[in-house]
């Protein structure tokens, strides 16, 4: 790669970096495969830097990239995760953290890690990252029909899980995914 161009994709990726692993995080569940999968999206990226940037849209393209890298982990072999007796340390609630209390951010993970994946996936671009029924599903390669109905449907999971429908949960946090779940 050139000079140029690297530097033109140090920057890219340096405006999308905290973006790229929030997105990711809500797909996964997880802050490390998160990190994971966007460092494997950037690098996909780079290897075809000049596809991504001469595209129409080379946030849609990273985006395409890193829905797709999150659907490979599970293609591949996974390690197994062994239960133990004693529970690790729960991390702080940072009260500088502007996306919300960690505990209510923790039923929102649980609730959509219960989702499908491609239901996920939809509601996360859709709802989180404030994208066009059109925009998501370029990303996702199927019909804007398509991602209307898996929105409808994840939605309506989200709406009666029993964590999220608590009282509590609505009067606290009511701008969970852009204040769209209800």
């Amino acid at each position: 790669m050139r000079a140029e161009d690297e530097t033109e994709f140090r920057e890219f990726v340096q405006g999308r970096w905290p973006a790229l692993v929030r997105t990711a995080y809500l797909l996964t569940g997880d802050r490390h495969h998160a990190e994971d999968v966007a460092q494997t999206a950037l690098a996909k990226a780079y290897a075809s830097w000049r596809r991504v940037r001469d595209s129409d849209s080379p946030d849609a393209y990273l985006r395409r990239i890193l829905v797709t890298s999150n659907a490979d982990r599970f293609r591949k072999r996974r390690p197994p995760e062994y239960l133990t007796q004693t529970l690790p340390e729960r991390p702080r609630h940072d009260e500088s953290d502007p996306s919300g209390r960690l505990d209510q951010r923790h039923v929102l993970l649980s609730a959509l890690d219960e989702l499908p994946d491609r239901q996920r996936a939809v509601v996360v671009l859709r709802y989180w990252e404030d994208l066009s029924e059109a925009e998501v599903a370029s990303i996702l390669g199927c019909s804007v029909g398509t991602v209307k109905s898996q929105a409808s449907k994840g939605l309506a999971k989200l709406r009666v899980h029993p964590q999220l429908t608590d009282h509590t949960w609505q009067t606290t946090q009511p701008e969970v995914l852009n204040g769209r779940l209800r």
